[in-house]
């Protein structure tokens, strides 16, 4: 198979890959009908057809680069309606492409209508959540993976338009037919232990304001789910942010 290069963080892809195959028989992965998208090159796509799993590869523009192996491709804007059938896939994954679309509500809204019941979309996007990264944009304004302003004058679907924070994505997946099932991420760098000496003032600060700014029951035990997640090792120190989440 040609080689195609992993455009995504380190170790993402075999995160991902993880959590798609868990707790699965072989039966059931034989079963599967995956939605790549968006696809890129095909370098995840290309895993799934090395495991002989059928797999829709999608993106915005065909830079696939296995098109010798897939005959496929479907062009599709994750802005917009995806050209796919109601419940065609049994799982979507989506690496590193949520940040990049302008509506994403709109997005999960696609996913939830193309999965199938009970089906899983496993979403990878970078960790703006982490204390690291917190930490840039208090002395610059400015996250990690989108370090600087945008070209204004080239505006490309590569720009991080739409930086996510964990509860966010949990707000647009549970209010859109969606359950988290795992948070996880790629790794978690040396240089982010250093943080750790500000946990117990985040976590402190954290549990006084959710406390203070809610008064209703069910809420205040969301936002202790919240705040256990967000001081969970994969939320305060990981690199990227992956998140499994099925449809109810």
């Amino acid at each position: 198979m040609t080689e195609v290069a992993e455009n995504a963080a380190k170790n993402t892809h075999n995160v991902v890959e993880a959590l798609l195959f868990n707790g699965k028989s072989q039966h059931q992965i034989e079963k599967m009908k995956v939605l790549d998208l968006p696809c890129g090159e095909g370098a995840f796509t290309k895993r799934l057809l090395q495991k002989k799993i059928e797999v829709i590869p999608s993106d915005i523009a065909n830079i696939i680069k296995i098109n010798e192996e897939v005959d496929n491709f479907v062009l599709s804007d994750m802005d917009k309606r995806l050209p796919f059938n109601k419940e065609s896939f049994t799982e979507i994954v989506c690496i590193d492409g949520i940040e990049h679309i302008e509506r994403p509500f709109d997005f999960i809204r696609e996913c939830t209508r193309v999965l199938s019941p009970s089906g899983r979309v496993i979403i990878s996007t970078p960790n703006i959540s982490a204390v690291r990264s917190r930490w840039r944009y208090f002395l610059t304004g400015h996250h990690n993976k989108c370090k600087s302003p945008l070209n204004e004058d080239n505006v490309t679907p590569l720009h991080h338009k739409n930086m996510i924070s964990f509860p966010e994505i949990r707000y647009i997946l549970h209010t859109n037919g969606f359950e988290i099932e795992k948070v996880r991420t790629n790794r978690i760098k040396a240089i982010s232990y250093l943080y750790i000496i500000f946990y117990p003032f985040l976590n402190l600060a954290t549990r006084m304001v959710y406390s203070k700014e809610e008064s209703d029951r069910d809420q205040k035990t969301r936002n202790n789910e919240i705040k256990r997640a967000m001081f969970s090792r994969f939320v305060y120190l990981g690199e990227t942010l992956i998140i499994c989440a099925r449809k109810k």
